[in-house]
């Protein structure tokens, strides 16, 4: 086998490879014997299929595959032996003449190799990168609690209605006089949150309305172009709205006010567990705890965003080979056609930019990752899930199977995988380059990270 490569721009390489009769007739040879033991043929014993009769009907069809196969492994081996760094799948080239198999060797493949720029990117205690301090101040403490507070509360039964109160009563539609329309709407405790109602004149109507009144209301003006809102309400189907323009009563038979759970102990125990917290000033200086790993991992967060626009500036713009990689981009999006290429190019030439980089920099900082780290991601994926819900106490036993379920998910596993290099980059980028740190408030870091 002969193999040659041509990358006279650096980008852009031709790769001509060149496949002999003896580099594959024994392979084809071995995968015809296997053939024949397995094959069962009418009127041959399994195995006694005579050789001839093999090679006629599988023979083709195992020589394309063998050449194929052994064509794939070559050149990655010749682009791993000579450190090429390929960008994406080898493409057959333009310049391929027609081949046939079915003649005898030699034959002879070309294929165009997109190749990554070289370039060179190191970062030292030279490189000034800003890195966000997070206050944990107790304003943000406050706002946790009262979070914690509005989880655990419950509705309780009251006599007048306000703002956010939840009500419960009999709808009735109503004719052109005001009366109970016959064959009308009717619905027994129908549920409504007037504080809901898009139009002012309709949720004024609701304003200091008392347990037993009857309002008179039209859902339709109270819901303008929400017609899934109002069939909810109606009980009917959104086909049929068009059909009760009209006005309905609303007997008002049960008022719930949401009332947020007291500061107390059982707020405590249902938040961070039996008995870990005592009193109020260890309530907060949990949640502070908790808080400043939260954040943490957002500054984090953040500054691998500041490393990536610092590196990329720093590098400056990189010459890809563009006509190759949009073939490259387009023979992985096929259903999607050249618009999908052209629009979404240049997006992917500056995620391409980054992900070289990032390669240099985890090497140039010997990061390296095993199923431990991944795990522990996986982990504190499925703890942040569980918080969302305001579950802070979960047993580390149900963690762990969570987190298992998460590497169950191949999908899922990519992800994890790019986090976990992420997290050990950002610790070894912190130690090396010089932090230009910053205090910030929760906020204004949320307002940085908007763009606002």
């Amino acid at each position: 086998m002969k193999i040659s490569f041509e990358n006279p721009d650096k980008i852009n390489g031709l790769l001509t490879l060149t496949v002999e009769e003896a580099d594959f007739k024994e392979d084809v040879e071995k995968t015809l014997k296997d053939y024949r033991k397995k094959a069962n043929l009418p009127g041959f014993r399994p195995g006694m299929v005579p050789m001839g009769m093999i090679k006629r009907q599988y023979g083709p069809a195992v020589k394309v595959d063998v050449i194929n196969k052994l064509v794939g492994e070559q050149i990655y081996k010749y682009m791993q032996d000579n450190k090429i760094q390929m960008l994406g799948e080898p493409l057959p080239s333009e310049k391929q003449e027609t081949l046939d198999l079915d003649k005898d060797a030699p034959y002879t493949f070309l294929f165009d190799i997109a190749v990554a720029p070289e370039f060179k990117v190191e970062l030292t205690d030279k490189d000034k990168i800003d890195y966000y301090n997070i206050e944990v101040d107790d304003q943000l403490i406050d706002r946790q609690v009262d979070m914690f507070a509005s989880r655990s509360g419950n509705y309780e039964k009251v006599e007048e209605f306000q703002g956010n109160d939840m009500l419960k009563g009999d709808l009735r539609e109503l004719d052109e006089n005001g009366s109970t329309k016959e064959g009308g709407i009717t619905v027994a405790d129908a549920v409504m949150m007037p504080d809901y109602i898009k139009v002012d004149e309709q949720k004024q109507l609701f304003v200091g309305a008392k347990l037993g009144d009857i309002i008179t209301f039209n859902p339709r003006k109270a819901y303008p172009d929400n017609d899934a809102e109002v069939s909810s309400l109606l009980k009917i189907d959104r086909a049929q709205v068009g059909e009760h323009t009209g006005d309905f009563s609303y007997q008002i038979t049960e008022i719930s006010r949401y009332k947020k759970h007291a500061v107390d102990q059982e707020l405590f125990d249902q938040t961070f567990g039996q008995g870990t917290v005592k009193d109020e000033k260890e309530f907060r200086q949990k949640i502070a705890e908790g808080l400043k790993a939260q954040l943490a991992d957002d500054a984090d967060f953040r500054f691998i965003q500041d490393v990536r626009a610092y590196a990329e500036k720093k590098v400056g713009q990189l010459t890809f080979p563009d006509t190759l990689l949009k073939r490259v981009m387009l023979a992985n999006n096929r259903d999607k056609g050249e618009d999908f290429v052209n629009k979404n190019y240049d997006q992917s030439i500056k995620e391409l930019t980054w992900h070289l980089i990032k390669e240099q920099l985890v090497a140039a900082n010997n990061v390296k990752i095993d199923d431990a780290d991944i795990k522990a991601t996986a982990k504190e994926a499925a703890r942040a899930q569980f918080a969302q819900y305001g579950m802070n106490n979960v047993p580390e036993e149900y963690i762990d199977n969570y987190a298992d379920e998460i590497l169950k998910k191949k999908e899922s596993v990519d992800g994890l995988v790019d986090r976990s290099v992420d997290r050990k980059l950002t610790d070894a980028l912190k130690k090396k380059v010089k932090l230009n740190e910053k205090k910030i408030s929760l906020d204004d870091f949320n307002k940085l990270m908007s763009g606002e």
